[in-house]
């Protein structure tokens, strides 16, 4: 049993089943938590932030691979 860190309500989920990420929702306030720590065991408000940073590091990968590929497509025109 975890604490909810909103409204300290007890939430009734199986600590032993918990992994890192994983998401579930407060029985009393309905805050949608979510698993920040295993050992020991800690939850936070899930906040739909930490998918948007995945995303957004996605995006910039992306844009630094096509600038990589553009700057080797000059250096090859610049050689010939």
């Amino acid at each position: 049993m975890v604490n909810c860190p909103l409204c300290d309500a007890a939430v009734d989920v199986d600590e032993e089943e918990l992994d890192q990420g994983d998401e579930f929702t407060c029985d009393e306030c309905g805050a949608a938590l979510s698993v920040t720590s295993t050992d020991p065991i800690e939850v936070g408000p899930h906040s739909d932030a930490e998918e948007e940073d995945e995303d957004e590091d996605d995006e910039t990968e992306d844009a630094d691979e096509e600038a990589e590929d553009e700057e080797e497509d000059e250096e090859s025109s610049d050689w010939k």
